[in-house]
């Protein structure tokens, strides 16, 4: 089914179409101009980027999640990816959420990362769960144990699960470490 809470600029492609319409019914029965009939792909463009404003989609949300933490690991923040992370959290390497959290603790001790980036995402939504696959460059700050031990820059690809709670927010459920430079790679690889 058609949904235009994830596809708005369809309206405003549907605005031209109704622009054109309008300049037709205008030269054909020049008796029925108004001023108004003008407003009208206005209203329906207006409408369009109204809806992709006003409204979240699932997608969106997944999407500014995996954001948030890449912001936060940039930032070495652990308390915003503990606040992203669900209560029950588990994965390969990690039982509880709180041993994911007290991993993170001890390995995002600044000086590390200086730029986090994303370079791609694979989104497969299924509500109330998604996966998704997350490409990512991290550049290490200069003065940190990783840029000095090994190198300043690496690719990280990492697998994400994310449950749908309740109140319609999205936590990750599940995070697992798929490759590091392009190398396949587990969480007790970086312990």
């Amino acid at each position: 089914m058609f949904d235009f809470f994830e596809q708005p600029y369809t309206l405003i492609g549907a605005a031209v179409i109704v622009l054109f319409v309008v300049f037709t019914i205008r030269s054909v029965i020049p008796e029925k101009r108004h001023w108004w009939q003008f407003l009208l792909p206005v209203l329906v463009a207006v409408t369009g980027v109204a809806l992709d404003m006003l409204v979240k989609t699932d997608f969106e949300k997944i999407n500014s999640l995996i954001s948030t933490v890449i912001k936060a690991v940039q930032e070495e923040d652990c308390d915003s990816i503990e606040a992203v992370v669900a209560e029950d959290y588990r994965d390969s390497f990690h039982n509880t959420k709180w041993d994911f959290v007290a991993h993170c603790r001890r390995k995002l001790t600044p000086p590390l990362v200086e730029k986090n980036k994303k370079t791609a995402c694979l989104v497969e939504l299924s509500p109330p769960q998604a996966t998704a696959t997350v490409f990512m460059l991290t550049i290490f700050d200069k003065n940190s144990y990783v840029s000095e031990n090994y190198k300043q820059f690496i690719f990280f690809k990492i697998e994400l699960s994310f449950q749908k709670q309740p109140d319609k927010t999205w936590l990750i459920s599940r995070g697992e470490l798929l490759e590091i430079d392009k190398q396949p790679a587990k969480w007790n690889d970086i312990r």
